[in-house]
């Protein structure tokens, strides 16, 4: 039995430093009142107790989830922290109390509130991935490819398997602003960076000006006045993802940030 505790774990957000947290959570015997990752601490009157990631502890959860809880378990762990949820960490720590003394087949047991929580929040998340492999749109500036994504969830690192195999040839560039992140592929490399706060998109270079207004002339000629259904775009295509779209800038529109640096060799 978890007894319920007044300390809030801190991690340094990594998959392997919350494994640390549900090893503390066990060995322990409690239930935190929040698990929260170092960059989203505020000051609180609780205690707050920093587990420090140790690779000997986050192995030995992975490898009892792998033992004891089926595939489904081990993908929702793995996919959880990508999600948008204030509460993720501890609605994971609360499947995992759950899983483990059910055994497997814990995670398809939707009837319970734990489960049915993290089962949606990860399918919200891979819907939103899907949605910008789809929606991506990038940009040309001195041979590298640029986009910038404003998601919900954490996509990047979601998203990365699909570019890196469509461009494999390619220097491209994928920030997310919402979270501060930035993928970027360089001779069959690819790396996911945190902390990017100064990202400044180049300013778009005259051919790219003209193939946007190209596009957008493309867009606009395809169209179908009679047709047009607003409400049925909105749902297959909602507004938030239309700022960085191509289809949708005119005049060589800008998008609303401007120049990281490209990786050197």
């Amino acid at each position: 039995m978890h007894q319920r505790s007044d300390l809030i774990y801190a991690y340094d957000s990594s998959l392997s430093g919350f494994l640390c947290c549900v090893f503390e959570a066990f060995l322990a015997k409690e239930r935190p009142a929040a698990i929260l990752s170092d960059d989203r601490l505020q000051p609180t009157l609780f205690s707050v107790k920093w587990i420090a990631t140790d690779p000997e502890k986050s192995g030995r959860v992975m490898r009892a989830i792998e033992k004891k809880l089926d595939s489904n378990a081990m993908f929702l762990i793995q996919n959880g922290l990508y999600s948008c949820r204030e509460d993720i960490e501890m609605l994971m720590l609360d499947f995992l109390i759950f899983a483990f003394k059910h055994g497997r087949g814990a995670s398809g047991a939707l009837g319970e509130n734990t489960v049915n929580e993290l089962q949606k929040a990860v399918l919200a998340q891979k819907r939103e991935a899907h949605s910008f492999i789809e929606f991506i749109r990038f940009s040309e500036y001195n041979g590298g490819l640029v986009a910038v994504i404003e998601p919900k969830n954490k996509v990047l690192a979601t998203i990365a398997p699909h570019f890196c195999d469509r461009f494999p040839n390619e220097l491209f560039l994928i920030y997310d602003k919402t979270h501060q992140s930035v993928l970027i592929h360089k001779g069959g490399r690819c790396v996911i960076t945190d902390g990017v706060e100064d990202f400044v998109e180049p300013e778009p270079g005259a051919e790219e000006r003209f193939y946007r207004d190209l596009w957008g002339v493309y867009f606009d000629a395809i169209a179908i006045e009679e047709r047009t259904n607003p409400e049925c775009q909105r749902t297959n295509l909602p507004m938030r993802y239309r700022k960085h779209m191509t289809e949708f800038m005119r005049n060589g529109g800008k998008r609303q940030d401007n120049a990281l640096p490209m990786p050197k060799d």
